[in-house]
């Protein structure tokens, strides 16, 4: 058998030249340490069925030329790609959209594959149904559940499926029998509403956002027990939805009366709203009426004047809750779970003393 040409003085061995531009791959490094590649796989993956010195050969070849194992490689020992679903009903939502990213970041520092499913909010979410969205059968689930939708697809998930997600606190503050990240929305709304209290507004009225599990959402609960606890008047609760356009709607005949001081609504979106209808209706912010949001979208610092609102971390919130589920799926590696920051107010221009104060 004829014997290759001994390589030009100079020349690099292989693996590098005229390689050296392409990624490596697991079967370069099969072929280097003269293993299968999936026996490269399973060192990767620290498969125990491996000895120590073929093991001890694979990670010196992998040093040599530079390997960054990927997803495909795990895969080809047999296992399994490691991926998740996602399922939400609106990826716009200021607040779902954040989590989401947050989702994705660890998702992508795990290596998991995110894939999503957008809920239709009118489809009835049976268990069947909610199984099919799934990119792969049994695989892992991310809820997205701030609203209806969400909600019930988080409830309606077969308990096989290893799962977590994010919701709006629980009434009892307790979590249910699967894991659930969530923010304190009742405790910052009661902040906001004592802060404006606190200026001398003898009560608070509310624009709300619809809630995901009852008709008064968990910021509506703070909110009114606020009130109650300093013994103010509780105002009827005003229905909003999640745009400025509702909040315009909703408070237009509210701002235009000059009893009304202070105002705060369920989200910054609909905090827009209320500001177009002062302005209409020739109300001073916050001179004589004072209007606090809920969330600090980016906007909130520029608008005229800057919107007082509750900063919440939505994206640690996502980071929080795929920990949740890596440490489901892989309790003895998955480090854990990364906390997220409590609810803060953020004062600024729209917010002030009551009138006469």
């Amino acid at each position: 058998m004829q014997q290759p040409a001994p390589a030009p003085h100079g020349a690099e061995p292989p693996g590098h030249g005229a390689d050296r531009h392409r990624s490596v791959s697991i079967f370069d490094v099969a072929r280097a340490a003269g293993v299968s590649h999936q026996t490269v796989s399973r060192v990767v993956n620290d498969s125990p069925k491996v000895r120590k010195a073929t093991r001890d050969r694979v990670l010196e070849v992998i040093d040599e030329l530079g390997y960054k194992p990927n997803r495909l490689a795990r895969a080809l020992a047999g296992g399994l790609v490691r991926s998740v679903t996602v399922l939400t009903s609106d990826t716009t939502l200021y607040g779902a959209s954040l989590a989401l990213r947050g989702i994705e970041e660890a998702a992508r520092a795990a290596e998991f594959a995110v894939a999503i499913s957008v809920l239709d909010e009118r489809a009835p979410l049976t268990p069947e149904d909610v199984a099919s969205r799934l990119a792969r059968p049994g695989e892992p689930v991310l809820v997205i559940a701030f609203n209806a939708p969400g909600e019930r697809a988080w409830h309606a998930l077969p308990a096989e499926f290893p799962a977590a997600a994010v919701v709006e606190r629980p009434r009892d503050g307790h979590a249910r029998d699967r894991p659930e990240a969530w923010l304190d929305d009742r405790a910052a709304a009661a902040q906001a509403t004592r802060y404006l209290l606190g200026l001398g507004h003898r009560t608070v009225h509310h624009v709300a956002i619809p809630s995901s599990t009852t008709r008064v959402g968990q910021r509506a609960e703070g909110w009114r027990e606020a009130l109650a606890d300093a013994g103010r008047p509780v105002p009827e609760l005003l229905e909003g939805g999640w745009s400025p356009r509702s909040g315009y709607l909703a408070a237009r005949a509210l701002v235009a009366d000059p009893q009304v001081t202070a105002v705060l609504c369920g989200n910054d979106e609909l905090a827009l709203g209320v500001l177009r209808a002062a302005r209409e209706a020739g109300r001073d912010v916050p001179g004589d009426l004072s209007v606090a949001g809920f969330d600090d979208a980016p906007y909130a610092a520029y608008t005229h004047p800057a919107l007082t609102t509750v900063r919440l971390d939505f994206e640690g919130l996502g980071r929080g809750a795929f920990g949740m589920l890596h440490r489901l799926l892989d309790p003895e590696n998955a480090p854990p779970p990364p906390p997220w920051r409590e609810p803060e107010l953020i004062v600024r221009e729209s917010t002030g003393p009551a009138p006469g104060r």
